[in-house]
């Protein structure tokens, strides 16, 4: 399934492949497989293909998706990002990704023979859509067609490499910013002694750079050598394929190349492992289907490779999206489409999970299943002591310009109680020394921690001897620093534990939780930060047909409707069975804040 790349001794017939490949993407987006509007625009004729080129094509672009939009958001900090896609034939990657908004900061830069960027030139200006997408776009015949602020089209032969260079530099390329390669069934067709130079070249040029590859692997059985004899007949042969037969020859070859970071997996690994259930079943259903051994077939033929060098974390895209389960974890939102989970355990005895990232669409229905993607985070050895717990919490503060998850607390495998804190950066995941004035708050975990004026406000717990806590301090930001201080509640907190907390017009607002008191459960106790005056309020449920448990629960505040969804909580009530909240329950607040 290659399609038109640079490089092969007979450019025509692998140009031709290109056109092919467009058409069989068309026909799989019109099925639904994948979701692209432009390439109808790139591809002259449409065909319609069989289920099983359908699904071929769909785990190809999901693949290369997953990969690309992962460096995107792994890069999200840096001012300027590159993408050089790499035999790019009639791909209309640039317009999703500038159509999703996730080119703010990118500039894509698309090489294919001369030939084919030229034509690939005229069909973009020749709709106007595509025009308005791009915006003022200049170019001259030749080596650059087309060229405007971020995006590029350039002619040139990849086994030429001083023929690359010089377009790379007449179009302004970068070398100093981070820079995602791309080749889509490219090296494959190329001989090795030249995409070999290729690989070494963009190592050796691009400090901070990153490779995503996909092509065919498994020459010597059956269905390799019908695979092998297909390409070879359109004039197209795979000519690395049997010097790097297999995933773990490709890896090698990055690593001995010069890059320092390598992964792949075939495209039966990535349709189980990387692909959401809920969207395997969404493919399974789209047409009638019994090629089962084919497309089976077909996807262990086929890898995605990632390499990277010089990105700090290495950059790891190809990561199983399922993981152990774990409790008593915490997740920031970082930014738009990403979280950090910090923490968490699966059993009592347990060590520490340390830290994952969720990532999920910026733009999605609440309708439809969100594609959450989870990449596990390498520790290191600083950030272990502060992502190896669990009951703790996590707030997120800004010191000189920087952001910061606050952690404090919790409990480990060694230590009942935890009364240290953490600074953790963000952006490059390490922690950092913050100087902290003030006497510290006595250890605690299963506390609740909420920011207020740029510092954090921690209220109750369980502290040392399994005891509830009714303290309530605040870690206030200072000049070069943070400081500790209690503040004065009147009456003084009742102690409690595993409560959600918030802050809303100068009100500190306390959700549920465990107290020892005989009094009924706790509700919502509302203190005022400006006076200290704090008052208890008991939930009106006689409404509801279960008993709403408000520990192990989270809560979400919507300011504007001055309301909370309480969401989940409950758990294994001693010998009577579990008992888990059926569903989620909304909070007015407006009585409690207009008495207060």
């Amino acid at each position: 399934m290659g399609r038109g790349r640079p490089g092969a001794p007979r450019p025509a017939a692998v140009q031709c492949t290109g056109g092919s490949s467009a058409v069989s993407k068309c026909s799989a987006a019109a099925r639904g497989y994948i979701q692209d509007r432009f390439l109808p625009f790139l591809v002259g004729r449409q065909r319609r293909r069989a289920p099983l080129v359908h699904r071929g094509y769909y785990i190809r672009a999901r693949a290369v998706d997953h990969c690309i939009q992962d460096f995107l958001q792994r890069t999200r900090g840096h001012p300027r990002t590159q993408i050089l896609s790499l035999g790019a034939g009639f791909d209309s990657l640039y317009f999703r990704l500038k159509d999703l908004g996730l080119l703010p900061r990118t500039v894509v830069y698309e090489v294919d023979f001369p030939s084919v960027v030229s034509q690939k030139a005229a069909l973009i200006r020749g709709v106007q859509e595509l025009v308005e997408l791009v915006g003022d776009a200049g170019g001259e015949p030749g080596v650059m067609p087309f060229s405007a602020g971020d995006y590029k089209l350039l002619g040139a032969d990849l086994s030429q490499l001083p023929e690359l260079e010089r377009a790379l530099e007449q179009a302004g390329v970068d070398r100093e910013v981070p820079t995602l390669f791309i080749a889509e069934v490219v090296l494959a067709y190329m001989e090795s002694s030249r995409s070999d130079a290729l690989l070494r070249w963009a190592a050796e040029r691009f400090p901070c750079a990153g490779f995503l590859l996909y092509e065919q692997l498994g020459p010597q059985d059956p269905f390799g050598r019908v695979m092998q004899q297909h390409f070879a007949r359109r004039g197209s042969a795979l000519r690395s394929l049997a010097q790097y037969p297999d995933c773990e020859a490709q890896c090698s070859r990055f690593l001995a190349r010069g890059w320092s970071e390598c992964s792949a997996m075939d495209m039966n690994q990535f349709f189980t492992c990387c692909t959401p259930e809920h969207e395997q079943q969404r493919v399974q259903a789209l047409e009638p289907f019994d090629e089962y051994e084919e497309w089976h077939l077909k996807c262990s033929h086929y890898f995605v490779l990632a390499a990277s060098k010089g990105m700090e974390p290495p950059w790891t895209p190809l990561v199983p999206s399922r993981t152990d389960g774990r409790l008593y974890h915490t997740i920031s939102c970082v930014s738009r489409g990403l979280a950090l989970v910090v923490g968490g355990r699966t059993s009592p005895s347990s060590a520490g999970l340390g830290m994952l990232w969720l990532k999920f669409p910026e733009r999605c229905s609440a309708w439809d299943p969100v594609d959450i993607r989870v990449e596990l985070v390498s520790l290191q050895p600083a950030v272990e002591a502060a992502a190896l717990r669990w009951r703790h919490s996590a707030t997120q503060v800004t010191f000189q310009g920087q952001q910061y998850l606050f952690l404090f607390g919790g409990r480990s495998a060694t230590q009942p109680v935890l009364g240290d804190w953490h600074f953790l950066h963000t952006q490059e995941l390490s922690c950092s020394m913050i100087p902290v004035q003030g006497p510290a708050p006595e250890g605690r975990h299963s506390h609740s921690a909420c920011g207020w004026k740029g510092g954090v406000l921690v209220a109750g717990g369980l502290g040392a001897g399994e005891q509830p806590l009714g303290s309530l301090c605040f870690l206030e930001p200072l000049e070069g620093g943070f400081g500790w201080q209690v503040l004065e509640t009147r009456p003084p907190l009742v102690p409690r534990y595993s409560h959600t907390a918030h802050v809303h017009r100068g009100r500190l607002l306390l959700v549920g939780g465990v107290w020892l008191c005989p009094a009924p459960a706790p509700g919502v106790t509302v203190v005022d930060l400006a006076t200290g005056l704090s008052l208890d309020y008991a939930l009106g449920t006689e409404h509801l047909e279960w008993p709403l448990m408000l520990h192990n629960h989270s809560s979400v505040l919507l300011p504007e409707e001055e309301e909370l969804l309480l969401i989940g909580g409950g758990g294994n009530c001693f010998s009577f069975g579990t008992h888990l909240n059926a569903e989620p329950v909304c909070l007015s607040l407006r009585h409690i804040l207009t008495s207060h």
